[in-house]
C-alpha cells in the first residue's frame, strides 16, 4: 500500500522503492506515530469533521494496534514505505472504512514532523534522566571524599591541592549546565506542527489547540511551513548531546591517566575493565577510552545535519528524512555512554595514599609556602623566588618541601621558623581555601548541600 499514487501511471524502480523507504528506521517512533494519531483522531470527532463513532473506532483500533506490536503479535515489516503507510493500512484492514478517515486534515509532513518531535521530547528527558543518576554517583563520591587529598592540575602539571569532592564537584557543575541546555530544548520545542498539513494548513475546522493540549504540548506552532521544514530543535539537542559527551571524554581522559601505572591514583572494577590478549598483566580502561572516542561519532551526527539543512528551501524537503538514523543514533549512545560511565565510577576505588603523596611531591603546597611568606612581611616577588629556589633544593635531593630541614628552609630566608610545616601541610592548604567555590571541607560542606537540594528540587 502506497499513501500516493493515483497520478502515476508505473511503478515506482524497486531501487527508488528501497532508496526513498524509511520504514527500516522510522518504525522505531511507532509509539508516538499512534499517540499523534489517536490524537488526531479524538480531535476530528470532536470538531465535527467525522463522526464521534468513526472516532472513537480509530482510537479503539490504534490501541489494539498498539499492544500488538508491544506484545509481539503484530510484527512491523518493510513492506511499507514508512511507519506511517503501516499504521494507516493496518488500520483500514482492522476497522474497515472508519480507518480510511484517519489521515483528513492531515499531511505525512506534518504527521512526520509530529512523530519527531514526541520522540525527541521524550528522549530529551530520558538523557536528563540518565545524566541526574549520574550526578547522584557524582555527589556520592563528593560526600565521601571531601577531605581525600590529591594534585590539582593547570597544562597537566600538579598545581595546587584539592580534595577528591572538589574535582568531581566540577563535573556535577558540567553536567548541572547539561541538564539546564535539555530544560531549555524542552521548552522551546513544546508546541505541535499537527495541523500545519503539507505546508499550508488545510480546510478543515481543525482544533489545534485540542490535539496540543491532548499531547502536552504548550500549544501549537504559528507557521504552517516553519512547522514541517523546523529541524531547529534537533540541531539543539544534538549540540546538548555534543556536550554532554564532551565533557564525558575529558572526564575519561582523566579517569585513564588516573589508571595509568604512573599515576595509579584509582583501581578500577574488574567488571568495567578488559585485559590483552598477549599481555597477562593489563587491565584495561576500555569504558573510558570507547567513551572518548564516542565522542566523535556524535558530533558527526550535529555537523551532519547542520550540513543537511544549510541549503534546503522552504518548506519540506525528502532531504529531511536524514534527520532521523543519525539522532537515533546519537541518542542512544549517548545514554549508553552515561549509563557505562556512571557504573565504572561507582564502583572505581581510590587510591588515597598514593593521591596525598602525589600532590606532596608535586609541590602543590609551594604558593601556600610563598604566601606563608607574605604573612611574614616578605613581598610576594621575593617570596615567589625564595620559594622557587627551595623547590630547585628539594628536586636536586629528591624530596618534598615537607620533607626539607628547617636549616635549609632559614638557609635562603631567616623569617622561616617551625610553624612553615603546619602551613604547608596539605590539609592546612585545603583547609584555609574557604572561598565560595574552594575546595576547603567547610566551604565544600555549603556546596553539597545546594547539590542536594538541586538534586531534589529537579
Amino acid at each position: 500500500m502506497k499513501l500516493w499514487g493515483g497520478r502515476f501511471t508505473k511503478e515506482t524502480d524497486k531501487l527508488v522503492n528501497n532508496f526513498n523507504a524509511s520504514i527500516s528506521f522510522d518504525q522505531k517512533f511507532f509509539r508516538q506515530d499512534i499517540r499523534g494519531s489517536i490524537a488526531h483522531a479524538k480531535m476530528l470527532g470532536a470538531s465535527g469533521i467525522i463522526t464521534q463513532q468513526e472516532s472513537d473506532e480509530i482510537v479503539q483500533g490504534l490501541e489494539g494496534i498498539l499492544r500488538d506490536i508491544e506484545e509481539g503479535r503484530l510484527v512491523i515489516n518493510d513492506e511499507y514505505e514508512d511507519i506511517h503507510t503501516f499504521m494507516e493500512a493496518t488500520l483500514i484492514e482492522r476497522i474497515g472504512d472508519a480507518g480510511k478517515k484517519l489521515h483528513t486534515g492531515r499531511s505525512r509532513n506534518d504527521q512526520v514532523a509530529l512523530d519527531m518531535r514526541l520522540y525527541t521530547r521524550d528522549e530529551v528527558m530520558n538523557v536528563d534522566g540518565e545524566l541526574k543518576e549520574l550526578m547522584a554517583v557524582i555527589l556520592r563520591i563528593m560526600k565521601d571524599n571531601t577531605e581525600t587529598y590529591m594534585p590539582g592540575f593547570t597544562h597537566l602539571q600538579k598545581a595546587q591541592p584539592v580534595t577528591v569532592a572538589h574535582h568531581f564537584g566540577a563535573y556535577f557543575e558540567m553536567f548541572c549546565r547539561d541538564r539546564s541546555r535539555l530544560s531549555d530544548i524542552y521548552n522551546r520545542m513544546n508546541y505541535c506542527p499537527l495541523g500545519a498539513g503539507a505546508l499550508a494548513g488545510t480546510t478543515y475546522p481543525l482544533d489545534r489547540e485540542m490535539t496540543a493540549s491532548l499531547l502536552g504540548f504548550n500549544g501549537p506552532t504559528l507557521n504552517s511551513m516553519d512547522s514541517v521544514s523546523d529541524r531547529d530543535y534537533l540541531i539543539e539537542f544534538l549540540s546538548a548531546l555534543s556536550t554532554i559527551m564532551m565533557h564525558l571524554s575529558r572526564f575519561s581522559e582523566e579517569i585513564c591517566i588516573w589508571n595509568s601505572n604512573e599515576y595509579r591514583f584509582i583501581e578500577l572494577d574488574d567488571a568495567y575493565s578488559t585485559g590483552s590478549s598477549i599481555m597477562p598483566q593489563k587491565k584495561n580502561p576500555d569504558i573510558a577510552e570507547l567513551v572518548r572516542g564516542k565522542t566523535g561519532r556524535v558530533y558527526g551526527a550535529l555537523v551532519s545535519i547542520l550540513t543537511t539543512m544549510k541549503g534546503i528551501p522552504l518548506a519540506y524537503n525528502k532531504d529531511m528524512q536524514e534527520d532521523k538514523e543519525l539522532t537515533f543514533d546519537a541518542i542512544d549512545t549517548v545514554k549508553g555512554c552515561i549509563s557505562l560511565f556512571k557504573g565504572m565510577i561507582d564502583a572505581m576505588k581510590f587510591n588515597t595514599a598514593r593521591m596525598e603523596d602525589s600532590a606532596k611531591k608535586g609541590f602543590t603546597n609551594a604558593t601556600d609556602a610563598a604566601d606563608y611568606l607574605v604573612k611574614k612581611g616578605v613581598p610576594f616577588r621575593d617570596a615567589h623566588g625564595i620559594i622557587g629556589q627551595l623547590v630547585l633544593m628539594c628536586i636536586d635531593r629528591g624530596i618534598s618541601l615537607d620533607e626539607l630541614p628547617l636549616s635549609d628552609y632559614k638557609s635562603v630566608c631567616p623569617e622561616f621558623e617551625d610553624d612553615v610545616y603546619d602551613a604547608i601541610s596539605l590539609k592546612t592548604c585545603v583547609e584555609k581555601r574557604l572561598t565560595l567555590g574552594a575546595p576547603g571541607p567547610e566551604i565544600m560542606a555549603k556546596v553539597i548541600k545546594i547539590y542536594e537540594e538541586y538534586m531534589n528540587k529537579n
